[in-house]
């Protein structure tokens, strides 16, 4: 089995690599590399499995993406703009990228890999901000009134940014194509992915941020009061998803399915920092910030659709991910250890 992975040097394309590499496929790579630490990612990647082969492009390329799709079984399209913020700083590249760029993708499957399984990963921003759903504070935390299961696949579509719309707009074209064409997509609505090769920043990735200012001995930054809740999810199960669903692509082909870590994983940004003063034995300094546009005060997704379909489900508990993070970011396949 060949896969392919455009942005498969980034943080998920890394673990989905070495993933799908220790069960014994061939994995070739599409990265343009312009990420902050996806080089050292790809370096480790070819230290660790030599026959993992990639392409340095761009899925904004349509010829690049021709050649790579061609001859591959799977296809796991990661690569895109990831951040509210950059969007709407730069609409034009963040509509570049993930709508046209998926597109090229789309086009390159439907002409040279018809038939390989075609997974995308969405967000839980195509929902945009829950605003007619009822929201509370109770024990330092925000929680729905009234959907102790979080939020399911049934919720109607409302983008709200720039990056909402193109990765709406993407998530909808995936969706069609596996309609129209016949493609065996597959959607995933993603909530909080966290875990080892993550370089996040203030802006996307931030349990790994938080995890690394903290060890660094630097304050953290919130946006908001901090009783924002969010649900992790530990990116070995999201690899475990990504497995499960294409064994069964008889039944998983033109779904779409929210993945996360679920209720049981929903933590507040206080409770993340929290976890990580327990680990750390100390205080982190916090300061605070105005709201950035766009940002739910809760977002928990519901996993039950998933576990119907292909019988995954999350089995990592968040404060053993968080624990299991901070090992990585000081341990010596990391580069710029840190003690």
């Amino acid at each position: 089995m060949r896969a392919l992975i455009t942005g498969g040097a980034g943080f998920i394309g890394t673990n989905l690599t070495d993933h799908l590499v220790n069960l014994g496929h061939e994995v070739v790579l599409l990265d343009n590399l312009s990420r902050a630490g996806v080089a050292d990612n790809a370096r480790w990647l070819r230290e660790r499995h030599p026959g993992v082969r990639l392409i340095e492009g761009d899925i904004r390329d349509s010829a690049t993406v021709n050649d790579a799709v061609r001859g591959v079984d799977e296809i796991f399209h990661l690569a895109a703009q990831v951040a509210v913020t950059t969007s709407v700083r730069d609409p034009r590249s963040d509509f570049d990228t993930n709508l046209l760029g998926t597109f090229n993708v789309l086009e390159a499957a439907r002409q040279h890999a018809p038939e390989a399984p075609f997974f995308f990963t969405s967000t839980n921003k195509v929902y945009g901000g829950l605003e007619d759903l009822g929201v509370v504070r109770r024990d330092q935390r925000y929680e729905f009134e009234t959907l102790p299961t979080g939020v399911s696949e049934a919720r109607p579509l409302d983008f709200h940014s720039p990056y909402g719309c193109s990765k709406g707009g993407a998530d909808q074209y995936v969706r069609d194509y596996g309609r129209i064409y016949g493609m065996r997509t597959v959607v995933f609505r993603m909530s909080c992915i966290y875990g080892p090769h993550q370089c996040g920043n203030e802006d996307q990735g931030w349990v790994a941020h938080f995890a690394r200012e903290a060890l660094a001995g630097r304050g953290l930054t919130i946006f908001g009061d901090g009783y924002q809740v969010r649900d992790l999810l530990y990116v070995a199960d999201l690899c475990e998803a990504f497995r499960k669903a294409a064994d069964l692509i008889p039944q998983t082909a033109g779904e779409i399915f929210n993945i996360g870590g679920g209720p049981a994983n929903a933590l507040s940004l206080r409770g993340v920092i929290g976890e990580l003063e327990s680990i750390l034995g100390r205080t982190i300094p916090v300061r605070f910030e105005d709201w950035r546009p766009g940002d739910q005060r809760i977002y928990v997704t519901n996993v039950s659709r998933a576990a119907e379909r292909f019988g995954w489900s999350p089995s990592t508990r968040c404060m053993d991910g968080i624990g299991r993070l901070v090992e990585w970011l000081r341990s010596p396949e990391r580069p710029g250890v840190i003690a």
